[in-house]
């Protein structure tokens, strides 16, 4: 039975109300996993993944945490149609675990619903690592949870060890490697937080352009460094390549940040240029004379006059 829900609008008088369809049914339902018809093969080679070895150790320490989602068979009464889950229900059954817990769709389309999750960042893992085990929770099961070395949690439990806070935060929804807080732990912290500005501002959170950055980086606002680790840096750039991704930065920070001051001026001087041509070309008297004397322009004007931002700036034409 389909499942519906009803919703007040807002701004209208009391009572008047939708009726909204919901994408599941209220109750999840225990199926059989021999059951379940699944509408995907999966690939070769799949159950030696790393990924898949990650969801058995997970279900194996602290089972299911998203339900798969089935939708019933018409024709066959107690079967479903598996829509999304197959490699959990795979690890289920490499686990000998006969039944499981599933959301019931109230459509049958075999939508990816993994696709629309947001992956976690490395600061959000590194605080639910935190607040995982200032809950009690120990290393050894947050490991076996997420399919990983102990090592490899503590490493993440110390992510942000000698990154200052406004670092950090500036980071916390990006996908820097572990290895780019590593490279940014090298610098002060007001290095770190000019770094972290120009990888925001560029897009950019590659290990390369993190250690570009260290490289361009000038010696006071370098952490010091023992003399062990300075010999393990030896083959290192050279001065010659430090001067000259010193100059390169120094250019793209400059350009930066002057586009950043004019941005605003410039959308500013665009929206008036581009209602003014509007109203121009809404006079079917100028179009006509433009289309005969100056067409060129007139290609130009249109152009313009569609645009909503500069970012759809059209580049100019070739003639």
């Amino acid at each position: 039975m389909t499942d519906w829900t009803e919703t007040e609008t807002s701004g209208q008088e009391p009572g008047s109300e939708h009726r909204v369809r919901l994408g599941f049914e209220r109750e999840t339902v225990t199926v059989a996993l021999d059951q379940l018809v699944p509408l995907k093969i999966l690939q070769q080679g799949v159950r030696e993944s790393k990924k898949f070895a990650q969801i058995v150790s997970s279900i194996k320490a602290i089972g299911i945490v998203e339900a798969p989602a089935v939708a019933p068979d018409p024709k066959h009464p107690g079967k479903y149609f598996l829509l999304d889950g197959h490699l959990r229900i795979e690890a289920l059954r490499q686990l000998a675990i006969p039944t499981v817990e599933c959301l019931v769709a109230n459509d049958d389309e075999t939508y990816t619903y993994n696709k629309r999750v947001n992956r976690l960042p490395p600061v959000q893992e590194h605080r639910m690592i935190v607040r995982a085990i200032e809950r009690g929770v120990t290393e050894a099961v947050i490991a076996d949870a997420l399919g990983l070395e102990v090592q490899s949690i503590r490493a993440r439990f110390r992510l942000l060890d000698g990154i200052c806070a406004e670092a950090a935060d500036a980071l916390k929804d990006t996908n820097c490697s572990m290895k780019v807080f590593d490279l940014l732990r090298r610098m002060t912290a007001f290095r770190q937080i000019e770094a972290a500005d120009l990888m925001i501002g560029q897009n950019n959170f590659s290990v390369m352009f993190a250690r570009a950055l260290l490289a361009a980086t000038p010696d006071e606002q370098l952490v010091p460094v023992s003399k062990k680790a300075g010999k393990a840096d030896a083959a290192g750039p050279t001065s010659q390549q430090i001067t000259r991704m010193e100059r390169e930065l120094a250019a793209l920070q400059t350009q930066v940040k002057s586009v950043e001051e004019s941005y605003g001026i410039d959308n500013l001087h665009l929206t008036f240029a581009r209602g003014y041509l509007g109203k121009l070309l809404a006079n079917a008297r100028i179009v006509r004379w433009l289309s005969l004397h100056r067409p060129e322009y007139l290609t130009e004007f249109q152009r313009i006059a569609e645009i909503d931002s500069l970012g759809g700036l059209p580049a100019p034409s070739a003639e």
